[in-house]
C-alpha cells in the first residue's frame, strides 16, 4: 500500500510513518509533503497512492483550500489538534479524522474502515468528501447583522478588525473602528469564522489576520501585536497560544 503525508510538522509526520509500519509493515510511504502549494502541483504532475493522511494546517494555509485548486480522486484521512471541524461529518461520511497525538489504537481503527471500502471505486470514495468539504466552507460565517440604535446594518467579515469581551459582554470591532455589541460569546466565534482569517490570542480577543500590523516579543515567552484599536491586555498573544499563532502567521 502506497502512502502520502501532508504534514508540515516533521516530527508528527515521522509519528505518523513510525505508526504505520506497527500497523503494517508492508506500507510504504511516497511522499512527505509540507505545503498547500506543494500539494496541489505534485498531484497535478502525478502523484500516485492508495491512501492519504493529511494535516488541516499546513506551513502556508488551510490544507481544503487544495480542494479549491484541483481535484484529489484518492480516500483521505484527516489529523489535526483541533477538533472543531466538523468530525461527526467526516466520519458518517466515511472518511476518518484523527486527533493529534494520534494514538495506535485511533489508526489501527481508521486503517480498518479504510481497507473495508477498497471494494468501492476511489471516486465513491471521495465523492462524499466532495459534499463535506463545502458542508465544512458554508459553516463559517461571512457576514455579521449589527444594530446601531434603531439601525440593523451588515458587516463582512473581511471588514471586521477584531472581537474582544469586556465584562461578559462580547463586541465586533470593524477596521475603521466602530464597536458594536455581538449576541456571539468568543467560544462561539471561534467555531464558526474562518481559521485561516481569525485567530484567538487570548481570552478576550479573537483578530483578522490583516489587522496585524507588527508582532513583537513580549515578557514571559508571550508575543505582544501592534494593530489599530487594540490597547492593553487585548494586543498580548497568551503564552500557551504562541506556538499555533506564529503557525497562523507562517512564521
Amino acid at each position: 500500500m502506497k502512502v502520502v503525508i501532508i504534514e508540515d510538522e516533521k516530527l508528527s509526520a515521522a509519528h505518523l510513518a513510525l505508526l504505520l509500519k506497527k500497523v503494517d509493515a508492508n506500507i510504504e510511504i511516497v511522499k512527505y509533503i509540507d505545503t498547500v502549494k506543494s500539494t496541489v502541483k505534485l498531484f497535478e504532475a502525478g502523484l500516485q497512492c492508495d491512501l492519504i493522511f493529511m494535516d488541516i494546517h499546513l506551513a502556508d494555509g488551510n490544507s481544503f483550500e487544495v480542494f479549491d485548486q484541483t481535484s484529489i480522486e484518492k480516500p483521505i484521512i484527516f489529523t489535526t489538534a483541533y477538533d472543531n471541524y466538523a468530525i461527526q461529518a467526516f466520519k458518517q461520511n466515511s472518511i476518518d479524522y484523527l486527533l493529534k497525538p494520534i494514538s495506535l489504537h485511533d489508526l489501527q481503527f481508521a486503517m480498518d474502515k479504510y481497507k473495508k471500502q477498497l471494494n468501492s471505486s476511489n471516486k465513491q470514495l471521495s465523492e462524499p468528501f466532495k459534499s463535506t468539504y463545502q458542508q465544512l466552507k458554508d459553516q463559517y460565517k461571512t457576514r455579521f447583522m449589527v444594530k446601531m440604535g434603531e439601525t440593523i446594518d451588515t458587516v463582512q467579515t473581511n471588514e471586521i478588525h477584531h472581537f474582544e469581551s469586556r465584562e461578559s459582554v462580547s463586541f465586533l470591532v470593524t477596521n475603521k473602528g466602530k464597536k458594536y455589541i455581538t449576541a456571539y460569546t468568543l467560544d462561539q466565534l471561534e467555531k464558526i469564522l474562518l481559521p485561516q482569517d481569525f485567530f484567538r490570542t487570548n481570552r478576550k480577543t479573537i483578530i483578522h489576520i490583516q489587522a496585524i500590523e507588527k508582532v513583537n516579543a513580549f515578557p514571559n515567552s508571550r508575543l505582544s501585536i501592534t494593530a489599530n484599536w487594540l490597547e492593553g491586555d487585548a494586543q498580548i498573544v497568551s503564552r500557551e497560544r504562541v506556538i499555533e499563532f506564529k503557525k497562523w502567521l507562517n512564521i
